[in-house]
């Protein structure tokens, strides 16, 4: 399975902005243990979607550590793609 996995860390009333280059992607916004669950092909919950245009905000419920994870769905393509944090405050 490929895909693009970033780090990130959020403070309360944060978003996730995430462009994308390439194909349409799933952007996945999820914390540790279901970026473990992910990368197991388990069962796993995430914030996110599937996103057409650029760039993909997504919400984090909370404040923390998080992985956005940026994959094709096993489609046909290629998706580069660039991460900010960014302050509603």
């Amino acid at each position: 399975m490929k895909f693009l996995d970033y780090e990130i860390w959020t403070k309360p009333g944060d978003v996730v902005e995430v462009s994308l280059s390439g194909s349409a992607a799933n952007v996945l916004l999820m914390d540790d243990i279901y970026f473990q669950s992910y990368r197991s092909g388990r069962q796993f919950t995430y914030h996110g979607g599937y996103f057409k245009r650029s760039p993909a905000i997504v919400t984090p419920p909370s404040a923390g550590h998080w992985h956005v994870v940026v994959d094709l769905g096993g489609g046909a393509g290629h998706v580069s793609a660039a991460v900010r944090v960014l302050s509603r405050a």
